[in-house]
């Protein structure tokens, strides 16, 4: 989700209340923590991010409902290297780093500012527990034709900067799924590719299991208006699955609108169970397993 979205983070109601603890260990493979727990002064490069003591209470809370691993992902150069930092001291907590796409089409790609915050975002992608490169891709949504070719040219070079690192990619796909495998196969996946709050029907998910790409579901998967989500879910193998918050964004039924945290993904792993036929401990340990193998381990992460 693009920090431009971030003003509209904060949800009405009271946070909803922690779910029944999953029967093993799972994760959230997005949340963006920074923005769950009130990020910086718009603009402000330099303002006040959320305390240690505030972000630790977070990721305990998840924690404690059986959901031990988190990938943070960065949508700009300021909470990329946040998203860095994190995991570098919290031993729950891998990192991904990117400009997101609708960063890179705002207009501020001209001159030499999309080069230079690449860069950036490349020296990051060396750091040892910053695992993926993410979320990058296209939105055809929030940016106008005006900045599409700027967001192409941006993901394209994530896509080289994944490669070169040895990283999995997390795509970020609005209304864009046939431009977004058209890059894909033109510049060559990095091994590991993840649709990133998985957007598409059956049969699109189709064309990215035979690719071999990952599917991570979000909490849309709730949904009463989701049944393609379900559908796409039922027929993507278990292996390349994966689950998220995007969090503080698509809370899961029965929250909806109120504000999304990593404690609530047991919503949607059980929503996906049920979808996939799958036994929920069973599939716990598969999300898992799939987790580790695109983002590599947590290590002390249980």
């Amino acid at each position: 989700m693009s920090r431009s979205a971030s003003s509209r983070a904060n949800r009405r109601g009271e946070p909803p209340p922690s779910p029944e603890p999953l029967p093993a260990p799972a994760l959230d493979s997005h949340t963006h923590l920074d923005i769950v727990l009130g990020e910086r002064p718009a603009g402000d490069e330099h303002g006040e991010w959320a305390s240690d003591d505030d972000v630790d209470a977070e990721i305990a809370a998840a924690v404690a409902v059986n959901v031990p691993r988190l990938v943070q992902v960065g949508v700009d150069v300021a909470s990329s290297r946040w998203s860095a930092a994190l995991a570098a001291r919290h031993p729950n907590v891998l990192a991904a780093v990117a400009l997101h796409p609708n960063e890179a089409g705002d207009g501020k790609a001209e001159g030499h500012w999309l080069d230079t915050a690449l860069a950036e975002i490349d020296r990051l992608a060396a750091l040892p527990r910053v695992r993926a490169v993410g979320e990058t891709g296209l939105d055809r949504f929030r940016t106008g034709p005006e900045g599409w070719a700027a967001q192409e040219a941006s993901f394209r070079a994530h896509i080289q900067i994944a490669k070169r690192h040895g990283l999995a990619l997390v795509i970020h796909d609005r209304d864009a799924h046939e431009e977004i495998l058209r890059v894909l196969d033109d510049e060559g996946a990095p091994e590991h590719t993840v649709f990133h709050c998985f957007s598409g029907d059956a049969d699109f998910a189709k064309a990215c299991v035979e690719r071999g790409h990952v599917l991570s579901f979000a909490g849309t998967l709730t949904f009463g208006n989701a049944g393609y989500l379900r559908d796409a879910a039922a027929v993507t193998p278990v292996d390349q699955l994966l689950v998220e918050t995007d969090s503080p964004f698509l809370t899961p039924m029965p929250y909806r609108g109120r504000s999304n945290s990593s404690r609530l993904v047991p919503h949607t792993v059980r929503a996906l169970a049920e979808v996939t036929g799958t036994d929920l401990e069973n599939l716990c340990n598969r999300l898992t397993a799939t987790a580790e193998r695109v983002f590599g381990t947590w290590e002390t992460a249980d």
